[in-house]
């Protein structure tokens, strides 16, 4: 009678999204390999956690909800609603456009995320991204927003690193 051999467990790797404010960019982590990297926009006005600080959190937080599947490219969204118009690119507004990803803080400082509003998001403003420049979200270009959207799901755990030097940001990618 031959023996089984007993199935080889591989763990689950599981899927992490980090933004680096200091290289403006926004990596999906498949575990220690990085699946994506895109470049980003985080606040103009620095890293905080104040309510109407427009600011960025720091810290570790999870995907909540997942807004936009399916809608047309720059696609305008209000109070988390899709409003059924698309815009062109470009204009002053910070408008959060595409799809959204919702924010949860899970540290003490940031649990008022959600209802600050901040999240990762696609923008009319695609000529800044890669310096400091919203109003607190993480935006993206639209195309590579609907790409992070079909790779994560919501539960999906976030990590905002803040620069380890305090130097103003300023590079471009």
């Amino acid at each position: 009678m031959a023996i089984k051999k007993a199935k080889q467990h591989t763990p689950r790797r599981t899927r992490e999204i980090v933004v680096d404010v200091a290289a403006q960019t926004l990596s999906v982590m498949d575990g220690p390999s990085v699946a994506a990297a895109f470049p980003v926009s985080t606040s103009r006005f620095g890293l905080g956690f104040e309510e109407g600080s427009f600011r960025t959190p720091t810290g570790r937080f999870v995907v909540r909800e997942k807004i936009g599947d399916g809608a047309p490219p720059w696609t305008v969204f209000r109070a988390r609603e899709n409003t059924g118009q698309t815009t062109a690119p470009g204009g002053e507004e910070d408008l959060v456009l595409t799809r959204i990803l919702t924010l949860d803080g899970l540290e003490p400082a940031n649990t008022n995320t959600l209802e600050r509003f901040v999240y990762i998001h696609g923008t009319n403003q695609e000529d800044l991204i890669g310096v400091p420049a919203s109003h607190g979200c993480v935006r993206l270009r639209n195309a590579d927003m609907i790409a992070l959207h079909d790779m994560v799901a919501a539960g999906t755990p976030v990590t905002i690193l803040p620069p380890t030097n305090e130097a103003p940001v300023e590079r471009r990618l």
